[in-house]
């Protein structure tokens, strides 16, 4: 792919632009900008490539510069560029729904368009509580999350996510919120292939909570099946039927946050088929267009939809009082539509599953290196977590990530953890070629 012609950044060109969770003034003292991309590689303004070892940012699936997705949006574009979402439809929204609506487990058959993660979760949490007050539940106000949990960064997300370091600076968030204990116990779990057989008995902190708050108190878990943005940790053998019981058991609603592992991250459509779990409630983003257009998603179940419908006025009212500007955008639908198509004509989540295995023991195969304390994994998803410097944390892993981009690789880093999951079109010479890199630099390393 051809690179757009673009004229060099000056420092004054860089300056206007307040970046989303980068350090700014690192930045813009040492710019990394790209310029193109496709397939495994992205193109950096100095022309020199790029492996994606982070599907970009979790979510280009299929890989970079699918020109059906291209088409797609162009041809969308020239046809309905926008339509209005409240009190109007478009084609392709009803087309998309339906579509997911099939693909999706058990009677997961209603979704309900976003413009992002974030804002999957915050309807979600939304529908949770308008939900109970609809069945005459309205002391169902607890919203319970888990530590480490990542939801994205609007006030919901936030208030149900265990990072503190992203809460810190707002102040008091929802105020009705607990948090389950993670299953991160390297005592017992480190170096896990897959579910570790240890943990599965921490999801009865659920009871504990509804002890604690009351068995009429609490309308939602939301959990992601496999926590991707606090270092890829992967749910304990058995934890999460053990919170689908609990949820059962008190009527409270699971939500599964899959805005990572769905669209064939573990090698199925979703993280809920992998489990044999099914959720009320799923959230989706990132993979649904493969990164091309900013869409989000919240798939419920027909029971939680058919409650709005059966509580509304006979006359004509708006049963949910929620929605965005672009919902259910039409070139995000164009988009997600195509991505879809990619996915299935091209058996990609069949493709991951299949190279699980040796993803697996390539990754593993960094465990005996200098500073690497634990390496666990699950589909396409790896976490290899690193020994701080003492009083640097982070400084380790972060220096390894402005290494690796430097010499051709692209990672991700959360704390000092090293997050990668790659396009799901990922041959063995590129995971051969990410393991040579990492292998490398990990012998470098302060």
């Amino acid at each position: 792919m051809t690179p757009l012609s673009n004229p060099p950044l000056s420092k004054n060109g860089l300056e206007a632009y307040w970046m989303p969770f980068t350090d700014n003034r690192h930045f813009k003292g040492h710019p990394r900008v790209l310029v193109a991309a496709e397939g495994m590689y992205y193109t950096r303004d100095d022309g020199e490539r790029i492996l994606d070892a982070v599907a970009g940012l979790w979510c280009v699936n299929a890989g970079h510069g699918r020109t059906a997705i291209a088409e797609a949006i162009a041809t969308q574009a020239k046809a309905l560029d926008y339509s209005p979402a409240f009190q109007m439809g478009h084609p392709r929204a009803f087309e998309l729904a339906a579509r997911l609506a099939k693909m999706l487990p058990g009677d997961l058959d209603h979704v309900f368009f976003t413009n992002s993660g974030s804002e999957s979760v915050e309807t979600a949490l939304k529908i949770a509580l308008a939900y109970h007050l609809h069945r005459g539940e309205e002391s169902r106000r607890v919203l319970v999350g888990r530590e480490r949990g990542y939801h994205g960064v609007n006030f919901g997300g936030l208030s149900v996510g265990g990072i503190p370091a992203n809460k810190e600076d707002f102040g008091p968030l929802v105020a009705q919120v607990d948090l389950l204990p993670h299953t991160h116990h390297p005592d017992h779990n480190a170096f896990s292939r897959g579910e570790p057989d240890w943990g599965g008995h921490l999801a009865g902190a659920l009871e504990e909570m509804v002890e604690k708050h009351g068995n009429q108190a609490i309308a939602a878990i939301m959990v992601e099946p496999v926590a991707g943005s606090t270092g890829v940790l992967v749910p304990p053998q058995g934890y999460l039927k053990h919170l689908r019981e609990i949820c059962d058991d008190h009527g409270i609603l699971l939500i599964f946050d899959e805005v990572i592992t769905g669209f064939g991250r573990l090698g199925s459509a979703f993280a809920c088929e992998k489990f044999g779990v099914l959720p009320d409630m799923v959230t989706l983003a990132k993979g649904l267009t493969n990164g091309a257009a900013p869409m989000g998603a919240v798939a419920v179940r027909k029971g939680i939809y058919e409650t709005f419908m059966d509580a509304a006025d006979p006359d004509p009212a708006i049963e949910f009082a929620h929605g965005y500007t672009y919902s259910g955008h039409p070139l995000a639908c164009a988009a997600a539509l195509a991505a879809q198509d990619i996915y299935r004509d091209e058996g990609l989540f069949a493709c991951a599953g299949e190279l699980t295995p040796y993803w697996e023991e390539a990754v593993h195969s960094l465990g005996n290196l200098p500073h690497v304390t634990d390496i666990r994994n699950m589909g396409l998803m790896a976490g290899i977590e690193l020994d701080p410097i003492p009083e640097r944390p982070t400084a380790r892993a972060f220096d390894i990530y402005l290494r690796a981009f430097e010499k051709g690789l692209l990672i991700r880093t959360t704390g000092d953890i090293i997050a990668l999951s790659p396009p799901l079109i990922v041959e063995r010479h590129e995971v051969d070629r990410m393991m040579e890199l990492l292998a490398t630099l990990l012998k470098q390393a302060v």
